[in-house]
């Protein structure tokens, strides 16, 4: 499977225990969706390497213990260290209206309701207290705090996010 097949889940932040479990970091907005999880995708070298979860436990702070078929011992265990953890971009159910996912709009162009075109969407800034939206004006980067009744339309068919930006900070950019 490829990586642009894939959204990133977390990543495997430290060992669990002396017989192969894993500490996994869930860096999404609800781990709670992600306890029934039977596989996984660990990058190593470069590749999507497929594993079976035998055992999953949720913990607190986004955090779960995770048991891999095949990972037996601490041995087993150290060389998946800090390394991504992708689930299939199939396994996401479908979003309408104005709700999406951060990585669906990556290449979106921007425009405001009062500015016009903006420019294109670089990355969502997931910042637990003020998330932004990091967009490229022609080689200048804009940040647009993504708070809520910003975004007034997705137009997924024409790759275009519509905002109503607070007044003025467009021009601070711009």
């Amino acid at each position: 499977m490829k990586k642009t097949d894939c959204y990133q889940l977390g990543y495997i932040a430290k060992l669990h225990g002396f017989k192969g479990e894993v500490s996994l970091f869930l860096d999404v907005t609800d781990p709670e969706e992600y306890e029934k999880l039977d596989s996984l995708l660990i990058e190593i070298n470069g590749n999507l390497t497929p594993f079976f979860v035998t055992s999953y436990q949720l913990k607190n702070k986004g955090f779960a213990s995770v048991k891999l078929e095949g990972v037996d011992s601490e041995n087993d265990a150290k060389p998946l260290l800090r390394k991504g953890v992708f689930l299939p971009l199939s396994t996401l159910p479908e979003l309408s209206g104005k709700q999406f996912y951060d990585h669906e709009v990556v290449g979106f162009e921007v425009v405001d309701l009062t500015h016009g075109p903006v420019g294109k969407i670089v990355q969502i800034i997931d910042l637990p207290v003020n998330p932004l939206i990091q967009v490229d004006a022609n080689g200048k980067e804009v940040l647009i705090p993504f708070v809520q009744d910003l975004v007034q339309e997705v137009d997924r068919t024409n790759k275009k996010l519509i905002v109503k930006t607070p007044e003025g900070l467009l021009a601070i950019y711009l």
